[in-house]
Order: structure tokens, then C-alpha cells, then sequence
């Protein structure tokens, strides 16, 4: 297969307009914005370098070699959800319970914690695998022969904002590109009137924006954010997608009129990051007047298939909506789609009562997404990724409580060429650190870059002077959990 394209410094590109009548800028622009979703597209205003003459910056591109998935849907627990608690089971820790672990706890951490703190939930084990999984999760644990376990994950910070950083990013130290802007940059987008990578409801903390930024890629490939974490799904939408005013060929020939006058403003600014970011939002927001507000429109799903997401009850309702808007953006092309669940799973006290609250909340949604996919021939080329920026320890953090522990935890991956039924890797016998092929972030990183055909190591953007890439230096493809 053709290898990517190296992107080093490009070029302004050049457009061809037609005239249209003398009109200032600033009422130009003030006549166009009320067809625009602008608002919700601003993030596409980061730092950018232009695309070379000619090109599409957005346009789909060949991988590396062949994929095992054509997208992803990351289904982020932001807080740290408990590993010992939900699909990592610890016969020792719950026979240990009240006594002191029988090793060296880290020489960093969080905060002090106690003695070995037994799970409140039983285990159970379930399906032809025989995955464990505890009861917060039944529904889940009827979806056990699709999901491949990585019980050996480790990561480098305690703190929730350096992890949130490193789990999207790679790094936990500096700005970088997340994720899902790296895998857009890798392989574009299936769909030009749709933004191809979307955060439903993210975290405004923690990081907020630098988890779902482009951060020195060009500014197409940031993150599209729907709403954020402070209001419902059900308030999260792209503001003025339609207008009701002015035809499409008016706004068309209005938006013409507003690119001419932006690239002659660009012309002795070469090169403007931003205005070019900015030119390349308009006409995203323009086009996706045409797609995205019947796609966002739940009302054409049966009552059978709202139901299946658990929408049909006002606990699981939210992220049901979440996760039925990301079925219904990756079946449409949509790249790369995060739906957060924030910022619910940090539980230093009241563990019994929270974590089974927020499982109840998420439980149901995520086995209807895992079944709809599955049903509609979608989970196959579909990467699904499950997980927090941390786990939690097994010592007690007061009577009820864990702290942060990004020395071992669990995530799961469904679909897109992993093996189902599958778990990798260990931690010790109390679960506080990986111990058993041990994954780090970098690896899981470089595994989900595989799996969508891309070369982690060749994946890179040159910028200050040197190239870039999502695991920095390090990542190995972690082979064994491919199908």
C-alpha cells in the first residue's frame, strides 16, 4: 500500500471564487454566521500550518497496511474506575481483607492509604470464556465473547490531569495531539460533511480542550466537542445548523464572497494558522447543514432500538443518548467518536454507593452499543475501547474508599480485530500493580494505530524542528490480543 504522505511545512492553497456584490467584511461575515455552526466547530481554530496547494487536508487516506478497523468509538470512564471492583477479581484480596499488603506499596503516591480493602461486589464468571466480571456490570457480562481484556495497563501519573493527558495524548507533560486528532491526520475522514473526530459531553477539566486538541497539527483535525460534561446529552447540539432565512445557494455565494476576502487577508500573513483553521470551519459548518441535524435527530430510531440503549429510563437515559449519537456517527463515517462519562468514578470514600451508581448509569448503554453494532455488521471494522485514566488501589482510602493507581488497571477493546473472549495480561494477587505483560499507555496507544492500519512508528508531523508522533519514542504493538 502507498505509505502517508510526509507533511512537513505546506502551503497556502489557492481557490477559485465568483464575484459577488460589494459588501463589507464585517457585515459579510455578521450575514453568514447565523447558518453556521461556528460555535461548536470553534476548536477547530487551534494552531495550525496550512495544507499544500491543491490538497484536501480531510480527504480520505491510505493506510499503511490493511486495517482491522475503520473507526472508533472511545467510551472513557473519566475519575478511575476501580479494576478490583469491576472486571479484575482477586480471590487473595477479598481472603486478605483488613490486613496489610504484603509488599512495598509505591514510592509515590496520591495519597496514604490503609489496609486491603475487599471488593463490595461478588464475581461471577460468564459466557464460553469465562470472563470474571463482578455485579456492577450484568449487562456487560452477557457481552463477555466480544470483549478482549487488557488487565496489565500502567501509566506515569497520579494525579487525574497529567492522566487524563497521557491516556489521550501520550504525554503527560507537554501539549500534544490527542488521539483521536493523530488517527484523523493518519487517515482523514469517510465523510466531508461531517467533522470526522467527535467528543460527545467532554470534561472542561482535568486538561479539559488539550484532551481533545490538535495541538501543533494542522487545526482541521482537532476535536468537534457536542456540548460538555456539564449539561445533559439530550442539551448537546451544534448551534445554528440551520438557517431558516436564506437558501443554500444565498449562503453559498455569501461564504464565497467571505473566503475571497480571507484569503486576501491571509496573502500577506503567509502563513496564518488560525485564518486558515477558521477558512476550513466554514466550510465544514456549510456543508454539514446538509447531514448532521437528521443525524442528530433521534427521533426516526424505534422504540425498540432507544430501549436497547436504555433510553427508555431516566437513569441510564444520558449516556444511553451518548452512546446511540456514536452508533449513529460512526455508521455515517465519522472517524474517531469519544463519549465521556464525567467525572463520576473518583471514589476516595463512598465506593459501595458511587461506583454502583455510576455502573447502573453506563451498564446498560454500553452492552445495547456493543449488541446494535454487532447486529448491524458494525462492530467488525469498528474499534470499541473501554476504560479511565487510572484504576484504583486495593488498600482502603478511609472506610469506603480508594485512592488514584496508575500502576495496573483494566481496560477492554470489542470489535475492530481483537480477539473476543480474550483477557491479556495480570497484576499481582491484590491487583495494585501490572505484573504480567505489562502494557503501557504507549503500547496501548501503538495497538490501536495498528489495528487501523497505521504504523505507529511512521506516523509522524514534523514541527520545531523535529518529528512527532503519538508514542513519542517508545510503544510496542501489543500482537497477542490480535485476532
Amino acid at each position: 500500500m502507498q505509505e502517508l504522505p510526509a507533511l512537513h511545512r505546506p502551503r497556502p492553497r489557492s481557490l477559485q471564487y465568483r464575484p459577488y456584490g460589494m459588501t463589507s467584511r464585517r457585515e459579510a461575515l455578521r450575514l453568514l454566521g447565523a447558518g453556521f455552526g461556528g460555535i461548536a466547530l470553534s476548536g477547530l481554530l487551534a494552531d495550525a500550518l496550512p495544507a499544500a496547494p491543491g490538497d484536501d487536508p480531510l480527504q480520505a487516506k491510505p493506510p499503511h497496511f490493511a486495517p482491522r478497523a475503520r473507526r472508533v468509538i472511545f467510551l472513557f470512564m473519566h475519575g478511575g474506575p476501580s479494576q478490583v471492583d469491576t472486571f479484575d477479581y482477586k480471590p487473595l484480596l477479598e481472603r486478605d481483607h483488613g490486613k496489610p499488603l504484603p509488599f512495598a506499596k509505591p514510592r509515590i503516591q496520591f495519597a496514604q492509604t490503609g489496609n486491603l480493602l475487599r471488593s463490595p461486589w461478588k464475581f461471577h464468571q460468564h459466557g464460553q470464556c469465562g470472563a470474571w466480571v463482578s455485579e456492577l456490570f450484568p449487562h456487560v457480562a452477557r457481552r463477555v465473547d466480544d470483549l478482549c481484556f487488557i488487565k496489565s495497563l500502567w501509566g506515569s501519573n497520579e494525579a487525574h490531569g497529567g492522566a487524563l493527558l497521557k491516556v489521550h495524548t501520550g504525554s503527560d507533560t507537554f501539549v500534544r495531539p490527542c488521539m483521536g486528532s493523530w488517527i484523523l491526520y493518519g487517515l482523514g475522514t469517510e465523510n466531508r460533511n461531517l467533522p470526522g473526530f467527535i467528543t460527545i459531553c467532554p470534561t472542561l477539566g482535568h486538561g479539559g480542550v488539550n484532551n481533545w486538541s490538535a495541538a501543533f497539527l494542522p487545526g482541521v483535525y482537532q476535536g468537534t466537542p457536542l456540548g460538555n460534561a456539564s449539561i445533559p446529552s439530550r442539551d448537546a447540539t451544534l448551534a445554528h445548523l440551520d438557517d431558516p432565512r436564506d437558501q443554500p445557494q444565498l449562503q453559498r455565494e455569501q461564504l464565497d464572497l467571505i473566503q475571497q476576502l480571507n484569503r486576501r487577508h491571509a496573502q500577506p500573513r503567509d502563513p496564518d494558522p488560525a485564518l486558515e483553521a477558521r477558512i476550513e470551519s466554514f466550510e465544514l459548518a456549510f456543508r454539514m447543514q446538509t447531514e448532521a441535524p437528521a443525524l442528530m435527530d433521534l427521533s426516526s430510531e424505534s422504540a425498540e432500538t432507544t430501549k436497547l440503549y436504555g433510553m427508555d429510563d431516566p437513569v441510564t437515559e444520558d449516556f444511553g443518548r451518548q452512546c446511540l449519537l456514536a452508533r449513529r456517527f460512526a455508521e455515517k463515517g465519522v472517524r474517531f467518536v469519544q463519549c465521556t462519562h464525567s467525572y463520576k468514578w473518583d471514589q476516595h470514600e463512598q465506593l459501595r454507593e458511587l461506583h454502583e451508581k455510576n455502573a447502573r448509569e453506563v451498564d446498560r448503554p454500553i452492552a445495547g452499543l456493543l449488541g446494535d453494532l454487532k447486529a448491524r455488521g458494525l462492530l467488525q471494522d469498528t474499534l470499541v475501547i473501554w476504560g479511565g485514566e487510572f484504576g484504583r488501589t486495593p488498600c482502603a482510602q478511609g472506610e469506603n474508599g480508594r485512592d488514584h493507581n496508575p500502576h495496573g488497571f483494566t481496560w477492554w477493546m470489542a470489535g475492530g480485530g481483537v480477539k473476543p473472549g480474550f483477557s491479556y495480561g495480570a497484576t499481582d494477587d491484590y491487583g495494585w500493580y501490572a505484573a504480567t505483560d505489562k502494557v503501557h499507555v504507549h503500547d496501548l496507544h501503538a495497538t490501536i494505530l495498528h489495528l487501523l492500519g497505521l504504523d505507529h512508528e511512521r506516523l509522524t508531523y514534523r514541527y520545531a524542528g523535529r518529528d512527532f508522533r503519538l508514542t513519542d519514542v517508545e510503544g510496542r504493538v501489543v500482537s497477542e490480543i490480535l485476532a
